[in-house]
């Protein structure tokens, strides 16, 4: 088998999407592994490179241009959202239309929608005017890709192709909120804070988990091979170092004052821990306010087994 190019070609890209492949692709969030949406064929291989269960839904990227009301059947509060911040990490779960297949939406009565602000990821979408389905590109459950590099490492070539786009801007996964009968609720923190939200809607927002309905939402995501610890402050996480190594372990320790910056370097050097042979990541926990939430998020889930 040829080993998998990693190209700036977009029209190259967007044949191969066209003809049923499937491609790494860049967006301001993380890379994602993307497929038509609407052909069943090339999802179905999405689900396979990933192992990734079928009844797991996925998220719809859109152009600007698209018509959004062939996907989806949005609230009005769901149109306020896309309208403040739409292109952009933001996920809008809403009602589907009878065009979103099955194999989409997990058998679900809701699709997730997101129209992504990265420049190529944008022109892509524009060229092959169509919906792309593009969960993380790397095996289900593990630590997302944020270069193209990372997709390559992971995926290897059991994909068509990876368009390069450089480093992710944010760096973790969009912000998810379901809008559904005049109710909002937030599924997954993002860069797109809770307090964004509720400036825009200036209505009540929940952000009760029940089951899980959209990506993201496991209990364990995002894991290294080595385990996590969690700690509060630069200290304690190197008094737990310091013990660490006196046992013997390799240790690596994530901590970042700027959460702009501890989000974009977050899976990188969770990455990095795992080449280098750590048995252990120690992250000190950033506040839990606007994109900290949503670093805090990762990370619980990185560090339950």
């Amino acid at each position: 088998m040829n080993q998998t190019q990693i190209s700036t070609d977009v029209t190259e890209a967007a044949q191969i999407l066209l003809s049923g492949g499937i491609i790494g692709l860049p967006t301001e969030t993380v890379y994602g592994l993307a497929a038509c949406a609407l052909n069943e064929s090339a999802v179905s291989k999405v689900f396979a490179v990933k192992g990734r269960p079928t009844s797991h839904p996925l998220i719809v990227h859109l152009s600007p241009d698209a018509d959004l009301t062939n996907w989806g059947i949005f609230t009005p509060e769901a149109l306020r959202l896309a309208q403040a911040f739409w292109p952009g990490p933001l996920t809008l779960l809403v009602k589907r239309t009878t065009m979103v297949p099955d194999w989409v939406t997990g058998g679900r009565d809701t699709v997730a929608l997101r129209v992504p602000s990265h420049p190529v990821a944008i022109e892509l979408l524009r060229t092959v005017d169509t919906g792309l389905v593009a969960p993380s590109a790397n095996k289900f459950g593990k630590v997302s890709p944020t270069t193209a590099q990372h997709v390559l490492d992971d995926l290897g070539d059991s994909v068509d192709l990876i368009l390069d786009g450089g480093s992710c801007e944010v760096g973790v996964e969009s912000t998810i909120v379901e809008c559904l009968d005049h109710s909002v609720t937030l599924l997954r923190p993002g860069l797109i804070s809770a307090e964004q939200i509720h400036h825009v809607l200036q209505t009540q927002m929940t952000t009760e988990q029940g089951v899980s309905r959209a990506p993201g939402m496991l209990v364990s995501h995002y894991t290294p091979n080595a385990n996590v610890v969690l700690v509060d402050s630069i200290e304690e996480a190197n008094q737990r170092q310091t013990k660490l190594e006196l046992n013997g372990d390799k240790v690596a320790v994530i901590h970042h004052h700027q959460v702009d910056e501890y989000a974009k370097k977050l899976y990188d050097e969770l990455r990095a821990a795992d080449r280098n042979g750590c048995s252990t990541v120690i992250a000190v926990l950033p506040t839990d306010e606007g994109l900290g939430a949503a670093i805090r998020d990762r990370l619980r889930k990185a560090a339950t087994r």
